[in-house]
């Protein structure tokens, strides 16, 4: 039960600041690591596309926090276009801003249909 609370406000999180990075002229809410950025390009993604998915992610997989920096987690979203998107999501509560670590399109070899369960 812990699990999944803690995943029930690290999602509310992350919808909050994707929200609050839409108005926000300069994105302070969203930061993206240099191999997010890499990844956006080579997935042919866009930073607003994955931003918006965020908005109505879920969380599919959290990490342990004491082998991280900040705790974070892996996110199903959907683009607009109903593309699902996977994207690895650290949280600093203390600046009040998320982090994309990555972000890709998740691989029908890898995961099931519903793109919340990998395979064996």
């Amino acid at each position: 039960m812990a699990s999944e609370q803690s995943a029930g406000r690290r999602q509310a999180f992350i919808w909050q600041k994707a929200k609050q990075n839409r108005l926000d002229p300069v994105g302070r809410k969203v930061l993206w690591s240099r191999h997010a950025i890499t990844k956006l390009v080579v997935e042919g993604l866009s930073r607003q596309g994955v931003e918006q998915a965020l908005i109505s992610c879920e969380v599919i997989e959290t990490y342990p926090a004491h082998t991280r920096p900040l705790p974070d987690c892996l996110v199903l979203g959907w683009l607009a276009e109903g593309q699902p998107i996977h994207a690895v999501i650290a949280i600093d509560e203390t600046n009040d801003r998320i982090f994309v670590i990555t972000v890709y399109r998740p691989d029908p070899r890898r995961w099931e249909d519903d793109y919340r369960t990998r395979k064996e």
